[in-house]
C-alpha cells in the first residue's frame, strides 16, 4: 500500500506513521508511584509533553499540550493572570509542587485554575519533576505503540476484506468497524455502520460532494453532530465519508488504505477495457483509435511507492514502470500522491501522446529541482509555472500541519527575511515564542527552514492562503 496522504486535521509523522496520541491525565493520577492529586479545574486533558519552569510568564516556551509543573515562584505574585496566560498558551495542566517554597497549593492558585478551566495538580514532596517528565515520555511510547499496532491490524482486516467475493460492502463495514464510526460512499449511497444525526449526515454529504467534483480537494474534513467526519477522493469523481464520534491519530491512515483499496475496486473503467485498448495501441500503432478522445495526461513519477497502487490512485493501469521511475497515462487530471514525485503534461488528444510524454519528463525534472510533489507542464514564465488550483491543492497538502497561528508566524517571519526581533515586533509578541513557532513549523512540515529552497516553496505556499 502507497503511504498515507498528510491528515488535513491531524498530520502525519515521519513516512506516514500516525502521530503519537496524548496521555491522558487520568493516566497519570492513577499511577500511584507518582502520588498526583488532582485539585482544580477539569480533570480530563490530554498532555502531549513536560515543561518544567519558574518564570512569571512562562507562556512564550510552551507550544501547547504541556503540563507545566512549577514550585510556586512563577504564580506567586499574579496567580490569576499566570493561570489565564498558560491557558492562553494552550497548556494542559499546571502540576504544582509542594515544598520547599510552599507547604500546600495555594487557595487563590487554585481558585484560579477552576475559573480559566486548566487543571490543577499537586506534585507530592517525594515526587521529583524528572520522574513525571518519564512517566509521560514512558505512556507517550505505549500509546504510540498500541496506535501503530491498531492502525497495523485495521489495514490487515481491509486487505482480507477486498479479497472477499463481494468486496465493497465487505470493505466498508471493516472500515466503518475499525474506525467506531459510519462510513459511505458517494455517489451510489451506500453504507456502513450506525445510523448518523442528521446535521452530522448532511455535513458529510455536502463534503463528499466537495471532494468527488471535478478539480476538488483529494481529502476535506469538517465537524458536525458531535461527528468528526472526513471524505477521500476516489477514482471516477467517487468519494469515501467517514464520521466518528472520536477521532484517534491514525484513523487517517486507515481510511486511506480503505481509499486505495475501493478506488481499485470502483474504477469507472475496467482494467480489462484499458488492457485491450493498450493491446490495439501496440498492435495498430494509431492512438486515436484504441483510446478515447480524452484529453489524457501523460505522467512521469519517481519515488519509492508501489506503482501498481500509484496507478490505482490514479485512476488507470496504463503503466510502464522501470528502474528509472514510472511512466503513466490516464484521464483523469493527476494530483499529489504520497511518497511519489510527479511530472504532468498537458492535456492531449491521442494524437499527441509522444509531446505529452516529453512535457511530463520535463516537468518531473522541475518537481525535482524544486523539491515539491508535483509539476505540470506549463508555458514558459514563472507565473505560469504553476496553476491557481494545483498551487493552492500544494499550499494546503504542504501547510495542512499547521494551526493558523503557526501559519502567521511563519508568514511574518519570512517577510522579515529570518529575522527574530522584527517578526516578533510585527507580531507583537516575544522573539523566544517566534523561535519556538518556527521550530514547531520545521518539526510538523519535517523541512529545513534554513535552506533557502524550503524557504521559497514555503513562501510560495503561504501566498495562496
Amino acid at each position: 500500500m502507497p503511504a498515507a496522504p498528510r491528515d488535513p486535521e491531524y498530520g502525519n509523522g515521519p513516512a506516514g506513521e500516525p502521530l503519537t496520541p496524548p496521555v491522558p491525565l487520568a493516566a497519570l493520577l492513577s499511577d500511584r508511584e507518582l502520588g498526583l492529586r488532582h485539585l482544580a479545574g477539569p480533570a480530563a486533558a490530554g498532555v502531549h509533553g513536560v515543561h518544567a519552569s519558574e518564570m512569571p510568564d512562562p507562556s512564550p516556551y510552551l507550544l501547547g499540550g504541556e503540563l507545566l509543573l512549577t514550585a510556586g515562584a512563577g504564580p506567586a505574585e499574579d496567580p490569576d493572570g499566570y493561570v489565564a496566560r498558560l491557558a492562553g498558551a494552550g497548556a494542559a495542566a499546571l502540576g504544582f509542587g509542594v515544598a520547599p517554597v510552599h507547604e500546600e497549593v495555594p487557595a487563590a492558585l487554585a481558585e484560579a485554575c477552576a475559573r480559566h478551566g486548566l487543571p490543577l495538580l499537586e506534585v507530592p514532596p517525594r515526587t521529583p519533576f524528572s520522574a513525571v517528565a518519564r512517566a509521560v515520555g514512558r505512556l507517550t511510547a505505549e500509546a504510540r505503540t498500541r496506535e501503530l499496532r491498531r492502525t497495523t491490524e485495521a489495514q490487515q482486516a481491509l486487505a482480507a476484506a477486498a479479497a472477499r467475493p463481494d468486496p465493497v460492502p465487505a470493505v466498508l463495514a471493516r472500515l466503518a468497524a475499525s474506525l467506531g464510526g459510519s462510513v459511505a460512499l458517494w455517489p451510489g449511497g451506500r453504507t456502513a455502520g450506525p445510523e448518523l444525526p442528521a446535521p452530522a449526515r448532511e455535513a458529510l454529504s455536502a463534503l463528499l460532494a466537495r471532494v468527488g467534483r471535478e478539480g476538488g480537494p483529494a481529502t476535506a474534513t469538517d465537524r458536525a453532530g458531535g461527528h468528526h467526519l472526513a471524505a477521500y477522493a476516489l477514482a471516477g469523481r467517487a468519494a469515501l465519508g467517514t464520521a466518528t464520534p472520536a477521532r484517534a491519530p491514525g484513523d487517517h491512515t486507515v481510511a486511506s488504505v480503505a481509499a486505495v483499496l475501493l478506488t481499485l475496486l470502483t474504477a469507472e473503467r475496467p482494467a480489462g477495457a484499458e488492457a485491450a485498448a493498450l493491446t490495439r495501441l501496440l498492435l495498430d500503432g494509431d492512438p486515436a483509435a484504441a483510446l478515447t478522445a480524452g484529453p489524457w495526461y501523460a505522467v512521469h513519477a519517481r519515488g519509492a511507492g508501489d506503482p501498481q497502487a500509484l496507478a490505482a490512485a490514479l485512476g488507470t493501469v496504463l503503466l510502464d514502470p522501470d528502474e528509472g521511475g514510472v511512466r503513466l497515462l490516464t484521464d483523469r487530471e493527476p494530483g499529489a500522491q504520497p511518497g511519489w514525485r510527479l511530472g504532468v503534461s498537458a492535456p492531449a488528444a491521442p494524437d499527441a501522446l509522444a509531446a505529452a510524454d516529453a512535457q511530463a519528463g520535463r516537468a518531473l525534472q522541475r518537481a525535482e529541482a524544486a523539491r515539491t510533489p508535483l509539476a505540470r507542464h506549463a508555458d514558459a514564465g514563472f507565473a505560469g509555472l504553476v496553476g491557481e488550483a494545483e498551487a493552492r491543492a500544494h499550499a494546503e497538502a504542504l501547510l495542512g500541519p499547521l494551526s493558523p497561528a503557526l501559519r502567521e508566524t511563519l508568514r511574518a517571519w519570512l517577510a522579515h527575511h529570518g529575522s527574530w526581533d522584527r517578526t516578533a515586533a510585527a507580531l507583537g509578541v516575544h522573539r523566544n515564542t517566534v523561535r519556538q513557532r518556527v521550530a514547531r513549523c520545521a518539526v510538523l512540515l519535517d523541512r529545513d527552514t534554513d535552506d533557502p529552497d524550503v524557504r521559497m516553496e514555503l513562501w510560495f505556499a503561504l501566498r495562496q492562503g
